[in-house]
């Protein structure tokens, strides 16, 4: 037996999450001492409030959690995320087209499983977040990607939908508020994109985990609010992770058509059964409860935003064009590359995160993790004074 035998051919095509590595190689450092200031993580720096952990110990002394309970999620946290779903995305859904996930992770792995065969090819606005690739890779379908750069803000168009799409086109990914870039479609662009996709029969799969992190005003609107007639070719993919710091809780849904669900509840019954009816019960309260500590959170994200953003913006050769959105900065940093830093010439993005890390002890991600080289991504969800560190150990190394 060969070793490459030992393991199949789609197992062993996944690659690791590139940010989760970058994570875990400056945790690994920060352990040995090194005080490596971290961008890698998409996960807010807040702790869970108060009101949904109070939820979680009460549901874990009660014993009706200690049983299974219906594999496609407790019905009334059904019933509060199909209102949420009206409330925020403007569909109104019954909560039997509701599957309630381990994480937005397996609400978009279920949802390309549940509608690619082989062959299928789904366009993919680039740049991505990196699990998307490997669970379309798993369910068999062919990833196209089609590129917007920062003198887009990272927003696709129409025209470039349209030259990527052929004959084997059968699922448009749509994500506003964006992971990596934090870029946000306007209610036009997303009605235009909508509409597109509706005239040519294409299914949505829309992740929108980041829907209620928006600044300056801005409302990422549902694809499904803007063009109601892509209701039943559309998945909407959310959770509780971002918007309540509940990142390890492991709760995310996927809202779809009856069918769709059905076929992705059967799915899941043998692939995981109910999500923990602890972390259920904690995100019914984070659903119904109060929404201060919420709004706080995102208050914080605008401050930080709009620090980091003027930051690395006099750094000269990087460009962040502002977000809207999410909680990310995706800066081009085409300038910096080619030219010698501390004694290294990087010419890609991935070399030139590993000078940051090694030089200045800052830890990013290279944007080869989510598309085309020349550009880094920075979580902004991390402390005030330690990510204004960070940004000014960048411009230690890079401003002469």
């Amino acid at each position: 037996m060969t070793g490459s035998s030992r393991i199949s051919t789609r197992i062993g095509s996944i690659a690791e999450s590139a940010t989760l590595k970058v994570d875990a190689k400056a945790k690994a450092l920060k352990a040995q001492g090194r005080p490596v200031i971290s961008y890698a993580a998409g996960e807010p720096d807040f702790v869970t409030p108060d009101n949904i952990v109070e939820a979680a110990l009460a549901a874990v002394r009660d014993p009706r959690n200690y049983r299974y309970t219906p594999a496609a999620g407790l019905p009334e946290l059904r019933e509060a995320i199909a209102a949420k779903t009206l409330r925020d995305s403007g569909l109104e859904v019954a909560s039997s087209q509701v599957v309630v996930t381990n994480g937005g992770k397996q609400a978009v792995y279920q949802a390309f499983a549940t509608l690619l065969d082989p062959g299928d090819e789904v366009l993919v606005p680039t740049p991505y977040w990196t699990t998307y690739p490997e669970a379309i890779k798993l369910a068999g379908g062919t990833q196209v990607d089609v590129f917007a750069g920062a003198d887009q803000d990272y927003l696709v168009t129409v025209d470039q939908l349209e030259a990527a799409r052929t004959d084997r086109t059968k699922v448009l990914l749509f994500v506003s508020p964006s992971n990596p870039t934090g870029s946000v479609h306007s209610p036009e662009q997303t009605r235009a994109i909508g509409e597109w996709a509706d005239a040519h029969g294409l299914w949505v799969i829309s992740d929108e985990i980041y829907q209620n992190l928006t600044y300056d005003g801005v409302k990422a609107v549902s694809i499904v609010e803007a063009v109601p007639a892509l209701a039943d070719r559309t998945i909407l993919v959310n959770g509780v992770a971002k918007t309540y710091a509940m990142t390890g809780w492991r709760v995310g849904w996927m809202v779809g058509p009856a069918d769709v669900i059905a076929a992705a509840g059967n799915l899941q019954s043998h692939l995981s059964s109910n999500v923990s009816n602890i972390s259920q019960r904690a995100a019914l309260e984070a659903l119904t409860g109060p929404q201060e500590a919420e709004e706080q959170m995102r208050q914080a994200f605008d401050r930080r935003r709009k620090t980091i953003v003027a930051e690395l913006n006099a750094i000269p050769g990087v460009l962040t064009p502002t977000p809207l959105g999410a909680f990310y900065v995706y800066p081009d940093i085409t300038g910096l590359l080619g030219r010698t830093w501390g004694g290294v010439t990087p010419t890609t993005s991935l070399e030139l995160a590993d000078l940051i890390l090694e030089q200045a002890e800052v830890a990013t991600v290279p944007g080869e993790a989510f598309g085309p080289s020349g550009y880094l991504r920075l979580s902004y969800a991390l402390g005030d004074d330690e990510l204004l560190e960070g940004v000014r150990r960048l411009q230690r190394l890079f401003v002469a």
